[in-house]
C-alpha cells in the first residue's frame, strides 16, 4: 500500500518536510517512490505536484492526516472525480 506522507528535511530545529509517496512499510526517512511536493511550516509555504498527488490518489495512495489537510488547504480534492473522493 502507498501513502503520502512527510519526510523530514533541514537542519536542527529548522525542519522543512517533502511530500512523498511512499510504501508503508517503509520507515519515515526510507527511500520515497516519488517526490510530489515540499512543505515549510516555519515559513508557511507549500508547493505541490497537483497532477502526481491526483495520479496517486486515483491508485489509491492514502494522504497521512497532516498530509491530509495540507492537500485539503489547496483545494486538491476538489480536482478529483466525484467518485473518487473517499476520504473522510
Amino acid at each position: 500500500m502507498v501513502k503520502l506522507r512527510l519526510k523530514r528535511c533541514g537542519r536542527t530545529q529548522r525542519a522543512v518536510y517533502r511530500i512523498v509517496a511512499i510504501d508503508v512499510r517503509s520507515r519515515r526517512e526510507g527511500r520515497d517512490l516519488r517526490k510530489v511536493g515540499f512543505y515549510d511550516p516555519i515559513k508557511n509555504k507549500t508547493y505541490l505536484n497537483v497532477p502526481a498527488i491526483i495520479y496517486f490518489l486515483e491508485r489509491g495512495a492514502q494522504p497521512t492526516g497532516t498530509v491530509y489537510d495540507i492537500l485539503k488547504k489547496a483545494e486538491v480534492f476538489k480536482e478529483l472525480r466525484p467518485t473518487e473522493t473517499k476520504f473522510t
